[in-house]
Formats: structure tokens, sequence, C-alpha cells
């Protein structure tokens, strides 16, 4: 029987990752996507999801704020979509947690690395380079010469989940950060018991676990579910307004090209909300209206598939 519980809502991420009961997890995860030079031992998870953060009223589930025995800081977080400034967003908050750092009589040589992890379920990068690179880092480096790195305190890592692609059909046979990946694109549509079979190690055991456990308690599985609704509500009305906009700036011209110009807009909203490449105007507004019709139909059988 499938899961159902799918770790892409931030709520269900938030409990697998940042339990403090559960931190194999955190520790696997992390050791896995950074594959650091120094292995990550143990974690203090610095904002556990308690009671007060579920109620009905609650519109934000906190990102995960971790702290491993060397004093590296993670942040974590979960996005089913793309924020309005997200890399001004990620370097902010990266920068908040380097500075928490700095109390009173304390040295700039005690400072720590700041790492921030982003699960993004969308597409951020659409250039030919990025092709299907899941995995993009980013530190503070040099402009004339890139092996020069002005300091380690600074890490962005951005795991782009539709672009995905297992490296092979033997799950069993994957590298760990792919497994977390899979686990993440799979868990929800797939029976726990044979998906953590598949994946093989403890501590993925334990991760489907935890997501058993949301199905398992009403409460639990009832703030999932507002969590659920809150995310697609979010997706819906920002879809509507892009495609409102974008009928309107189609206004002008003739009829047949005041029906191209609304189906071109339908796509590249539907395009963005299931997380695919969005087709410029200029290449869309060369097909006819029969074509563009059948793109339409393919993305809306697609996006049904996901939901």
């Amino acid at each position: 029987m499938p899961l159902g519980i799918d770790p892409r809502v931030d709520f269900a991420c938030k409990l697998m990752l940042g339990s403090p009961t559960h931190t194999a997890v955190t520790i696997h995860f992390l050791n896995s996507m950074l594959r650091p030079l120094v292995p990550i031992v143990s974690v203090e998870i610095l904002n556990p999801l308690v009671g007060k953060d579920r109620s009905e009223d609650k519109i934000i589930v906190l990102d995960i704020l971790a702290r491993d025995a060397c004093g590296r800081l993670f942040n974590i977080e979960m996005q089913s979509r793309i924020p309005l400034s997200l890399p001004n967003r990620l370097l902010y908050y990266n920068c908040k947690n380097y500075l928490r750092q700095l109390t009173e009589g304390a040295q700039y040589d005690e400072l720590h690395p700041a790492i921030s992890i982003c699960l993004l379920d969308r597409r951020m990068f659409h250039q030919p380079s990025a092709g299907s690179i899941w995995h993009h880092s980013f530190r503070l480096r040099c402009d004339q010469n890139h092996e020069i790195v002005l300091t380690e305190g600074f890490e962005f890592h951005i795991f782009e989940l539709p672009k995905f692609r297992p490296s092979s059909n033997n799950v069993s046979e994957l590298a760990a950060d792919e497994k977390w990946l899979y686990l993440f694109t799979h868990a929800a549509e797939m029976d726990p018991e044979d998906l953590a079979d598949l994946l093989g190690e403890p501590a993925y055991r334990e991760a489907i676990g935890v997501l058993e456990m949301i199905s398992k308690s009403p409460e639990e599985q009832q703030y999932y579910e507002d969590r659920l609704k809150f995310l697609r509500d979010q997706h819906a009305f920002l879809a509507a307004e892009r495609l409102e906009g974008r009928q309107e700036g189609r206004l002008e011209g003739h009829q047949e090209g005041l029906k191209q110009g609304i189906l071109v807009g339908r796509i590249q909203v539907l395009q963005e909300v299931i997380g695919e490449p969005v087709a410029t105007f200029e290449e869309l507004i060369l097909q006819d209206e029969v074509k563009l019709l059948e793109i339409l139909q393919q993305l809306e059988e697609r996006k049904r598939q996901r939901t």
C-alpha cells in the first residue's frame, strides 16, 4: 500500500530531517548530500517543531537548523515553489546563522561555517549549461581563479528535484545522495517496506518510519493535509494571477492571435507549476492553435499524474 505522505511537503520534511529524536537521519542526510571532508558525527537540532507551531493559523513551517560537533551550522529547507528573490533569501538566512555565533567577546577566528541546503521542487536554472545537473553548490570564489576560495565560511547547495534522474535502474546501487533524492521523489507513491528494502541502510528506513508515523497519527495527518492544501491553494492562486496577467497582455491583436496568446499563457503557467522548463512566448506563438492545444493537453495530463 502506498505510503501517501510526500516528504516534499515542508511539514513532512521538517519532521523527517529535523527531529531531535531522529538525529541519525539528519546526520546521514547531511553526510550524503554534502560529502564533507570532515564527516558529521553528531548534530543538535536548534529549532524542533513543537505543538505551538501547529496551530490552524500557522502558515509557515520553519527551516531546519542544526549544529554539528565541529560547530558547523546547517540550514535545511524544502521549497515547493521558487519564492521571490530566492537567492537573496538564502543569503540572508545563511548570514543570520553565521552572525548568531558572534557573541560578545568572541573572535572572528571562532566563527564556524554556515551551510545552506535548499531542496527545490522546481527548476531554477534553465541555462543550457545547467542541463540535467540537479545539484548546484556555491562558495565565495575568486573571479579570476576559481580555485581560490576567499573563505569556507559560506556554502549554498540547491537540489532541483525535478531534474533528478537516477544514474541506475537498480536503486540499491545508487550513491547515498541519489538514494535520498529517490526517497523524496518516490516515497508517497511506494509501499514503505518496499522502499526501505530498496534503499537498504538503516537511516533511510528510519526516515521512512517517521513519514509513516505522520500517517498513523490523526493530529499529524491533519496538519499534513492542511499544509498540503495550503501549498496547493497557494500554487493555484499564483498560477491564476500569472495567467490573468498574461491574458491581459494578449488583448491586443485579432481574435486568432488572442486565442493563441491565451493558450501560450496557459502552457507557460502549467510548465512552471509542473516544474518543467518554461518555453518563451516567441517559441510558442509560432505554433498553430492545434499544436498549442496538443501541448496543453499533454501538460494537463502530466499535472494530473503528479497530483
